[in-house]
């Protein structure tokens, strides 16, 4: 009996067929390639789509091929990176999941490992639950660690380690790609400041303890590309953790939407206790 595989690049079409007939759920991975401070690689696509290989592994899922570019303008000031318009990035992932449903697959799950993409993620969403009547969902692989997980993970060090250029994905990249690491560039880079005033990152500046939204760059608020993040607290030890923890928490949502009818969704009576 050979191998069920999980990855649709690897399967043939009568493979799929077979599989399909179940309306199994389908992992739909969309990253980014981008700068992640001096010392990683900029395709960070490359964790969302192991991520997710072994997410559907784990569950039964079927995890097609990732989608490497995202929505990132503010990395743009930085040579190497490739970013689509944000018109391009939607009408992609419209492509892409529309390919799934008009072959009455509508178990599809968005795998989002670049935070940026996921306002646009929604708007497509919503547009295909009105137009086809299918409830679709999406995890932010990088915003699926709770508070307890990064201090279970990272002790007194969250708040340092947490950031651009440091930890979820540098841990991350050592774990499942030490080779393209250069751990001799890792270091904390200062933060510029705008007007006189602390950058948020690249979407604006702290104004008298109240947030203000600019249209900055990540190059303006650091050199280096690093916001908020130290890499010096990554290890591959960490980014086991993180690794384990994230394909955890989308295998199980897999698990639990395989048995969801997407396209008759009523609300039900809340819980009595809050589930969060």
């Amino acid at each position: 009996m050979p191998e069920t595989k999980h990855l649709l690049s690897q399967m043939t079409f009568d493979e799929f067929a077979q599989r399909a007939a179940e309306n199994p759920v389908i992992l739909l991975p969309f990253g980014s390639h981008e700068e992640q401070g001096p010392h990683a690689p900029m395709g960070d696509y490359m964790l969302a789509d192991r991520i997710a290989g072994m997410a559907a592994q784990r569950s039964g899922a079927i995890a097609a091929p990732t989608v490497p570019f995202g929505y990132a303008d503010f990395f743009r000031s930085f040579a190497g990176g490739i970013q689509l318009r944000s018109a391009t990035f939607k009408a992609l992932v419209e492509d892409v999941a529309t390919n799934f449903l008009d072959h009455g697959l509508t178990r599809l799950v968005i795998v989002n490992g670049h935070t940026t993409n996921a306002f646009l993620i929604d708007e497509v969403m919503r547009k295909l639950r009105r137009e086809r009547g299918v409830l679709m969902s999406s995890i932010n692989i990088w915003q699926c660690l709770s508070p307890a997980d990064w201090t279970e993970i990272h002790g007194d060090n969250v708040a340092k380690a947490r950031g651009h250029g440091g930890d979820p994905v540098t841990s991350s990249y050592m774990h499942l790609f030490p080779e393209l690491l250069r751990p001799d560039l890792m270091r904390k880079a200062p933060d510029n400041t705008a007007f006189g005033h602390r950058m948020l990152g690249p979407s604006g500046i702290s104004f008298n303890g109240s947030a203000v939204n600019m249209p900055l760059t990540a190059k303006e608020f650091n050199e280096d590309g690093m916001m908020g993040g130290d890499a010096t607290h990554s290890s591959p030890e960490i980014g086991a953790k993180i690794v384990e923890k994230i394909t955890a928490k989308i295998a199980d949502f897999a698990t639990f939407f395989a048995g969801c009818d997407t396209t008759t969704f009523t609300p039900t009576a809340p819980l009595e206790t809050s589930d969060v």
